[in-house]
């Protein structure tokens, strides 16, 4: 839990310490405009970007019965991110996984990666898995 939100955290903190030398030498302009660009950057890498997760034993459940794949990620995964973010709005029609928060999410991604814990990995209701996915191919599948 606390990994996940260790980035986002240490950049706040990094825009306040940059931002408050800033403004100490009186360039207020300067200060406000790091600190937003600190905290926009944490904001972009933080678990609260995705949807919500479930565990993957409710994942799988949940997969096989409406056929929405599943997408195991990790916060501060930049190719999580990006997936994330091309999908867009289908990305909510997914069913996410957070490797960092269930450990049977984490086995089951090195199941399907050669022993890896490689993310984003998309496993299909048919049970077929696709490590770092074509942003695409996972539209197509949703």
């Amino acid at each position: 839990m606390v990994r996940g939100r260790l980035l986002p955290v240490l950049l706040t903190a990094a825009g306040l310490f940059g931002s408050a030398g800033l403004f100490a030498d009186g360039s207020t302009v300067g200060a406000v405009v790091m600190l937003l660009a600190f905290v926009a950057f944490a904001a972009v890498n933080s678990p609260l970007v995705f949807p919500p997760s479930l565990g993957a034993e409710e994942a799988r459940r949940r997969s096989a019965a409406d056929g929405r794949p599943v997408v195991y990620w990790r916060p501060g995964c930049g190719y999580c991110r990006r997936l994330r973010f091309r999908l867009g709005r289908d990305a909510r029609r997914a069913h996410w996984v957070d490797i960092w928060r269930d450990p049977a999410a984490a086995a089951a991604v090195r199941a399907v990666a050669d022993g890896n814990e490689t993310v984003p990995t998309v496993v299909l209701p048919d049970g077929r898995a696709q490590v770092n996915p074509d942003p695409e191919w996972v539209r197509e599948r949703l």
